[in-house]
């Protein structure tokens, strides 16, 4: 088993409503996990399950109510501002959106370069090798660099903050929605490239995400989150293939699949439950 590289113990994450007299709403409650160098751990669940909410915090844009959170053994839910600039170099993210993500008035060497100076660690003059270095290992074209991001598809654009996140060779990356935003055959390319970049790098992802056929082949592992809770968690293939939980067997069943008779057994299913509730529904694949 590699290293331990992030461990996180009993979170909790409050919003406050708007108003004088509203009470704080807490949406991620005792929240437990460990990631491990090279590995990649999914975070799974429909949308307000909290998972995103728990990548805020760990990057320190989320401030925590309780518990813990602590990278390569030091606690880092409490850092301030220039100590979270230099645990920046070992973190990063992917967002969700690859159109959003870049900055359009900015060319792609300019938007690799900054992560680069900004560290202290490269000069303009070094940062243009490892600029060149970086799309190479992302499989996108020498002339990259003088274009910009309106150039360029939604998949070319990931490709590009998947090599701006690992411009400083970081440990650990968020991965907060990549793929949800492309078609499946880019989705395919995408995933397959940060398969290789880990490979290559042993970088570890924590790989937040509402799609469970990605979840299964791409995660070592997955925790299922229903109202900022884990309700299962294991490795992946074992609960895509036999969850556990009934919330999990929702998801699952849930999830579109290519085969017609397959889905129409599992809105039969999902009827059924509706009108029987204290039965346990059963998720086929």
């Amino acid at each position: 088993m590699n290293k331990k590289l992030l461990e996180v113990n009993s979170l909790a994450v409050e919003y406050r409503k708007p108003g004088f007299k509203s009470r704080p709403l807490r949406v991620i409650q005792d929240v437990s996990f460990d990631l491990h160098e090279g590995e990649t751990l999914a975070l799974v669940g429909e949308s307000g399950s909290g998972k995103s909410t728990i990548g805020k915090a760990i990057l320190g844009l989320t401030p925590s109510k309780g518990g813990s959170i602590k990278f390569r053994e030091q606690e880092i839910s409490a850092l301030g501002r220039r100590e979270r600039r230099t645990l920046a170099n070992q973190m990063q993210v992917i967002f969700q959106n690859p159109y959003g993500s870049l900055n359009p008035a900015l060319s792609i060497g300019q938007i690799l370069a900054e992560p680069l100076t900004a560290s202290g660690a490269y000069t303009r003059a070094t940062a243009s090798a490892r600029i060149a270095e970086l799309l190479e290992r992302v499989k996108m074209p020498t002339d990259t660099v003088g274009r910009y991001p309106g150039n360029f598809s939604g998949g070319q654009r990931q490709r590009i903050a998947i090599a701006r996140a690992l411009a400083l060779d970081p440990a650990l990356v968020i991965c907060d929605e990549p793929t949800s935003a492309l078609d499946v055959s880019t989705q395919a390319a995408v995933l397959e490239l940060l398969g290789e970049i880990q490979s290559q790098t042993n970088v570890a992802y924590l790989f937040i995400t509402h799609d469970l056929a990605v979840v299964r082949e791409f995660a070592d592992r997955a925790i299922v989150l229903e109202q900022g809770r884990i309700v299962e968690e294991g490795e992946s293939r074992r609960i895509c293939d036999a969850p556990q939980h009934p919330y999990t067997q929702r998801l699952i069943a849930a999830a579109p699949v290519p085969d017609p008779r397959i889905q129409r057994e599992r809105r039969e299913q999902r009827r059924s439950a509706k009108l029987h509730p204290e039965a346990v529904q059963e998720a086929s694949l």
